[in-house]
């Protein structure tokens, strides 16, 4: 029996967009208090042993992370086997800035750490812990490839990584025995089969389809409604930007935090959902920022400018499982209205159209149809997609626990997430809310973006906008 497992196609993705320029890890930093992370020898600094330690009584419960990439001969396929050779050493890193360090410093690292692409010929995936910080913090910077993780599979890592009490003590976990790599032959005998099999799965949905012609028909109605929706918005370009030129490999990452109350509050009192603030706000950050680069708000209402809004499909069967299970619409925002109530109110008229219309839903029949035809289709829509300029960034928005967090006894603090970039996308904004707080990470090409600070000081204007709004409105 061979112990594999194929990447999906939307998995595939993800390896095929990346090169040099353009890793396709996902990340972010995590703050943690430092004192139960801390050497009990007197010698002072983090107990890095114990830590990887720690993380490897885990691996068992996430086995991806023990798993390298190999691929099916001919079909040139990828597929999960087993690294024999994996050793938590390499994974878990151990790093210091020279001590105290501050925010400017910790941010200049991280762009650096993410910036670099991951070893194919491992498991995909580190972490790098992070001493020397001011106020006794340690820092937590990760990065795993997105053909592992989405958004939502990524939360539930972490919950598998960290606790909900503050407990200093664990168990080894059970010792790794890995399965044998597959063999060539295996892998083609499998692949042929798969083939074989394609003909009698569609007959069976078929089959299945016609005992519900009614609900079948709807289904598939909706289906070519979503697909024709996903493709048209593809087919126009979004309005050019200074977002949107070539990009080199190295990175800027900078963050902000809100309080999720206050959020919250901003959308009881003026409308809409949370993610609906959060658009509002970067549109009003885009405009200020466009402003600042040299485009007044005249000629920004010429710019169609779209925000690439991933969204989950994954169902609760699906919790705790790894890969990607996202769909995507593509969100006009108003970044040349000036009054925060009307640009919330645009917003909301404009998520509430996506959301009644099926271009989710198209974006998640072509990575079916993907499965069952050329794997690579997905992939030669993406560089399209983003060739075309379909949007102007990527605002990923995930919904995290609301409990504090912690590794080994230490209460994590903090939690700034990073989407990767996209060609010719030189900013991408990710959201992560977390015991209270609404984190928000900004990756950034390093030569495009030498004013990205600018940008996060814009979304907290923005965002303060909206509030002195929802203050005058109470």
């Amino acid at each position: 029996m061979a112990f594999y497992h194929r990447l999906s196609a939307q998995d595939r993705s993800f390896l095929d967009l990346e090169d040099p320029d353009t890793p396709m890890h996902v990340g972010g930093a995590f703050m943690f208090e430092a004192g139960d992370l801390a050497r009990q020898d007197g010698e002072g600094g983090l107990d890095i042993d114990r830590i990887r330690a720690y993380i490897a009584s885990r691996l068992h419960r996430i086995p991806r992370y023990r798993q390298r990439i190999e691929w099916i001969p001919f079909e040139n396929h990828p597929i999960w086997v087993d690294d024999a050779r994996f050793n938590i050493d390499y994974h878990v890193r151990h790093t210091c800035l020279p001590p105290p360090g501050d925010d400017r410093q910790l941010k200049r690292l991280c762009g650096r750490i993410l910036s670099q692409q991951l070893d194919r010929g491992k498991p995909l995936w580190e972490i790098w812990l992070v001493e020397g910080l001011e106020h006794g913090r340690v820092a937590m910077v990760s990065k795993t490839h997105h053909c592992m993780i989405d958004g939502v599979s990524g939360n539930d890592l972490i919950q598998v990584l960290l606790g909900a009490t503050p407990e200093k003590d664990f168990e080894e976990g059970p010792r790794f025995h890995p399965n044998p790599v597959p063999t060539r032959m295996e892998l083609v005998r499998d692949a042929a089969a798969r083939r074989a099999a394609a003909p009698f799965q569609l007959g069976r949905a078929l089959r299945d389809a016609l005992k519900e012609p009614v609900a079948a028909r709807e289904r598939i109605t909706d289906a070519v409604t979503g697909l024709v929706e996903s493709v048209s918005a593809g087919l126009s370009p979004a309005g050019d930007t200074p977002l949107n030129r070539p990009i080199g490999p190295h990175r800027r990452f900078d963050w902000l935090a809100f309080d999720i109350d206050e959020v919250k509050r901003v959308k009881n009192v003026l409308g809409g959902t949370v993610n609906d603030v959060v658009l509002a706000t970067v549109a009003g950050a885009v405009g200020r920022f466009l402003e600042h680069r040299g485009i007044p708000f005249a000629k920004q209402r010429e710019i169609d400018f779209r925000a690439f809004c991933p969204v989950s499909v994954r169902s609760e069967a699906e919790r705790g499982t790894l890969g990607n299970r996202v769909s995507s619409m593509i969100a006009s925002l108003p970044i040349a209205e000036p009054d925060p109530r009307r640009r919330l109110a645009e917003v909301r008229k404009t998520t509430k159209d996506l959301k009644e219309s099926k271009q989710a839903l198209g974006a998640e029949v072509l990575t079916s149809v993907s499965e069952w035809t050329a794997p690579t289709l997905i992939t030669l829509a993406a560089r399209l997609a983003f060739r075309n300029r379909v949007s102007n960034l990527v605002v990923t928005n995930v919904p995290g626990p609301q409990i504090p967090l912690y590794l080994l006894g230490a209460r994590m603090t903090e939690t700034y997430p990073m989407v990767p970039l996209f060609q010719n996308q030189g900013l991408g904004v990710a959201l992560f809310s977390y015991a209270g707080g609404l984190y928000w990470g900004f990756n950034a090409d390093w030569d495009g973006f030498p004013d990205l600070h600018d940008f996060v000081v814009a979304i907290d204007a923005a965002f303060h906008d909206l509030c002195d709004a929802a203050d005058a409105a109470a």
